[in-house]
């Protein structure tokens, strides 16, 4: 495996949840999604699966956390040919050390840093990397990532740094600014924007891709998640919406045009 094709992608997701056995009833009903044990030396972990594959995790976010004020998140690892080498020029270019360079046996090493504007990510180098999947998410998984920064051009210069993404197209937004896309090897992964309030933290925002997105907005309603935007259509005719699950994690679904009921 070269190290460019190694470099940059999103392959992971946890849930840091203070109640994990409720966002499993939740995301398994919105999303479809099955649940899976990993036994490892040391830890039990609960893995997300679409089919046979696992896309992610949960695990509990301590009551310290909760206490100390974090919110329920997603956090999406993305990958690197050198974790500890990524981290070291992480720190360089100003992110804050969340966990430095940490070995999962078996499965590789990671580290979760916040980027100089203040949204987290991991870094993580795979013991063993498959394929890259071609084409557009499966219903089920991951479709876009979306990033709300105070400083876009900060924040993609710090992300090509880091993982070699680029920019390609970009939106005017009028008094919202622009909507800069990026992404790798010719394929858009997300995008890039400043909110217009300024009380919105620095964040990012994983959308999962859904057969219908009406439908997955009346099952949250039904399984006590809050429908903070959408569904609506964005340029192209796909509908996203954004929501919180009951524990107040942020996330959001997207359907493409072809697939709406």
């Amino acid at each position: 495996m070269s190290e460019d094709s190694a470099r940059g992608r999103f392959v992971w997701y946890d849930l840091m949840t203070p109640d994990p056995e409720a966002a499993k009833a939740f995301y398994t009903a919105v999303m479809g999604w099955g649940t899976q044990v990993w036994e490892n030396p040391g830890m039990s972990y609960t893995m997300w699966t679409v089919g046979d594959r696992a896309i992610g995790g949960i695990m509990k976010l301590p009551d310290e956390a909760v206490a100390a004020g974090a919110r329920p998140h997603w956090l999406a690892y993305v990958t690197v040919p050198d974790v500890e080498a990524t981290f070291t020029r992480a720190t360089e270019l100003g992110a804050k050390v969340m966990m430095p360079p940490t070995s999962i046996p078996t499965v590789g090493r990671f580290a979760v840093i916040v980027d100089p504007q203040g949204a987290m990510i991991a870094p993580y180098t795979p013991d063993n990397l498959g394929p890259e999947p071609e084409g557009m998410p499966p219903v089920g998984e991951f479709s876009w990532h979306e990033l709300a920064t105070t400083d876009p051009e900060a924040a993609f210069d710090f992300y090509h740094d880091l993982f070699g993404w680029e920019k390609t197209s970009a939106m005017d937004m009028g008094p919202a600014g622009v909507y800069q896309m990026y992404g790798r090897h010719g394929a858009t992964l997300g995008g890039i924007y400043k909110p217009t309030t300024a009380d919105t933290p620095p964040a990012w925002l994983h959308y999962a891709r859904v057969a219908d997105a009406n439908a997955a907005v009346e099952t949250v309603r039904q399984q006590g998640g809050q429908v903070l935007n959408g569904p609506m259509e964005v340029p192209g005719g796909d509908l996203i919406a954004t929501i919180l699950d009951p524990q107040g994690g942020p996330f959001a679904v997207h359907a493409k045009k072809s697939t709406q009921g």
